[in-house]
């Protein structure tokens, strides 16, 4: 598990630093101008286009605007530390908004599934999505819980914040069953790996706080 968390945290690092420099591109072009709140909302706004060609069975074009506006997820925060505006309410947007994200795209999975005949698939989205907003809600629940430790914030997060199902892994995942067209495999992963994510993050909290 350590190395494969190390990996993930490799192939982040790596995304961040080039988001970095193309932060650093807008945030010279529009003259420090560009909110990053900005960028979190029309990252948001975008995946509703995303999600309708999902839905329409337009899985290519799906997975490249998903590629693309995927990284907003990773610009928005680096826009905000480069103009040092970075802030708990950015935060909850930033979290809040991925959450809509998922839903948005698992009702685009959803409706394609269901379309293309496969109905009893449409309860593997549901728990995909309810599983996958788990992962996330133990994440935040466990830091709430922390919040008095001795541990800063960014230790709290940092400590909850591993684990295979990840945000940005079931999203190259769902990239990946778009573009191989294997979006049901993919989903039933995503289910059950997010299952056992969850798990694992709260066994790790319990035990922080006994």
């Amino acid at each position: 598990m350590k190395l494969v968390n190390s990996f993930l945290d490799t192939c982040r690092n790596a995304v961040r630093s080039v988001m970095r420099e193309v932060a650093k591109g807008l945030n010279n072009f529009t003259g420090g101008k560009l909110s990053p709140n900005a960028v979190t909302i029309f990252g948001l706004l975008m995946h509703i286009p995303i999600a309708l060609l999902i839905a329409k069975g337009y899985f290519g074009y799906g997975a490249v605007l998903l590629v693309i506006f995927g990284l907003f997820d990773t610009l928005d925060g680096e826009l905000a530390r480069l103009q040092k505006r970075a802030s708990a309410a950015g935060m909850l947007l930033d979290a809040s908004t991925d959450r809509m994200k998922e839903v948005l795209l698992y009702t685009g999975v959803a409706y394609a599934l269901a379309s293309s005949g496969r109905v009893h698939a449409i309860a593997w989205v549901v728990a995909a999505c309810g599983f996958s907003i788990c992962v996330s809600y133990v994440k935040a629940k466990g830091e709430m819980a922390m919040k008095d430790s001795d541990l800063s914030a960014n230790e709290i997060n940092r400590l909850f914040a591993d684990g295979l199902m990840r945000f940005e892994v079931r999203m190259f995942l769902l990239v990946v069953g778009l573009a191989t067209d294997r979006l049901l495999p993919v989903i039933i992963f995503i289910a059950v790996l997010s299952v056992y994510t969850a798990l694992t993050r709260l066994v790790r909290i319990s035990r922080k706080l006994t």
